[in-house]
C-alpha cells in the first residue's frame, strides 16, 4: 500500500522501446526505455557515434524512429506533433543562424514559427540572462562563435519550452562561457525547465546534472542519480607517499590492488568504499613487514570520468 505521504513522480519525458534503423542496415538504437522527471537536470552520456544525436534528434521530431513511442507531458508524439514540438527547444551541435539577420530579429522570428504571439518582454529577459541584450540590433555575422552559441540558446528558449535539449552545448566555447551556460541552466531548472543535454565534459555533467544516462552502441547502459552512481561505481584510492622510493612491488604485497607511480615514490591502493573489509589495515601491517615506510597518505575519489570510461570499456 502507496504512503499517503510519498510524492508520485511526475515524468514529463517517456521513451518507449524507441528503435532506429537506418536503411543501410546501421542500428543507430536499439530499444531505449528512458524516463525523465519533470524539472529535472540529465545529462546523456557517450562517445561518439553512441547515438546521442540520433536520440534526441528522434525526440524533437528531426528524425523518424523505426519503431517505439515518444510522450511529451502525456502526449503521444505522432498523434500531437505540432502541439508537442512547441514544448521542446532544441540547441543544436551547428551553428545555424541566419547571419544577416540581427539577434533580435532572429530570435522573435523563431518564437513566430511556434504560434506564440509577440512578447518582447520576454524576448528582452532571455537576451539579458545569456548576455546578449547588448548585441540585441548587431547582425549575427559580426558575432563570435561564443556570442553565435549564446543566439542559438536564445533562439531555443524563444517559444518558453517546458523541455530543453542541449546537444554538446559547449563544444568549442571557452570557459567563462562554459560557467555562464551552467548557470543558466541552474536558472532554467530552478524554472520548471527540464533540461536534457548530451556532452563530451565529463566536468559538465558532474556540476550541472540530477541524473546521469550512459550509452553505448545505441543502448542505454544504466540510468542513474549522479550521487548513487558515484557512490556504487566509484573507487577510493589511498595514496602514499613512501619514504625512499621502491622499484616494484614485493612479492608478499601483490594481493593487494597497488600501483607505483612518481617514479616509485607513491604507491597507490585502490579499495571499494561499500565493502565493510576495505584491506587498508592488513596492508599497512604488511607494508611494516616488508619494511616499506611512508611519511604522508591522503584519499582520492574516483571520478565520473573514470568511472564513464570504465563502462563503456565493459560494454565494448
Amino acid at each position: 500500500m502507496q504512503s499517503v505521504n510519498m510524492k508520485p513522480i511526475d515524468n514529463i519525458l517517456s521513451i518507449q522501446n524507441l528503435s532506429k534503423v537506418y536503411k543501410s542496415g546501421h542500428k543507430a538504437l536499439t530499444d531505449i526505455n528512458l524516463e525523465i522527471e519533470r524539472g529535472e537536470i540529465l545529462a546523456l552520456l557517450g562517445p561518439n557515434g553512441a547515438g546521442k544525436t540520433t536520440l534526441i534528434s528522434i525526440i524533437c521530431g528531426i528524425v523518424n524512429a523505426s519503431s517505439g513511442r515518444v510522450i511529451v507531458d502525456g502526449l503521444d508524439f505522432q498523434k500531437n506533433m505540432q502541439e508537442v514540438k512547441k514544448r521542446i527547444g532544441l540547441v543544436p551541435q551547428e551553428l545555424m543562424v541566419h547571419s544577416f539577420e540581427t539577434v533580435w530579429d532572429t530570435v522573435s522570428f523563431t518564437r513566430g514559427l511556434y504560434g506564440k504571439p509577440k512578447n518582447p518582454a520576454h524576448i528582452e529577459k532571455t537576451l539579458k540572462s545569456l548576455s546578449l541584450w547588448d548585441k540585441k540590433d548587431k547582425n549575427i555575422i559580426t558575432l563570435s562563435g561564443g556570442m553565435k552559441r549564446r543566439v542559438l540558446i536564445a533562439k531555443a528558449l524563444s517559444h518558453e519550452p517546458s523541455i530543453l535539449f542541449l546537444d554538446e552545448p559547449t563544444a568549442g566555447v571557452d570557459v567563462e562561457l562554459r560557467k555562464d551556460m551552467w548557470n543558466l541552466v541552474h536558472d532554467l531548472r530552478r524554472s520548471g525547465v527540464t533540461v536534457i543535454l548530451t556532452t563530451h565534459y565529463i566536468e559538465e555533467a558532474e556540476e550541472m546534472a540530477d541524473r546521469i544516462a550512459v550509452i553505448n552502441k545505441g543502448e542505454i547502459l544504466l540510468v542513474e542519480n549522479k550521487k548513487d552512481l558515484m557512490q556504487k561505481l566509484g573507487k577510493k584510492s589511498l595514496i602514499l607517499e613512501l619514504r625512499k622510493p621502491v622499484k616494484s612491488i614485493p612479492k608478499s604485497l601483490q594481493s593487494y590492488d597497488l600501483e607505483l607511480k612518481k617514479e616509485g615514490t607513491e604507491l597507490h591502493f585502490t579499495y571499494n568504499t561499500h565493502e565493510g573489509h576495505t584491506g587498508i589495515t592488513g596492508l599497512l601491517e604488511d607494508l611494516k613487514k616488508a619494511k616499506i615506510s611512508f611519511k604522508d597518505l591522503n584519499t582520492a575519489q574516483s571520478t565520473l570520468e573514470e568511472i564513464f570510461v570504465q563502462l563503456v570499456r565493459e560494454s565494448t
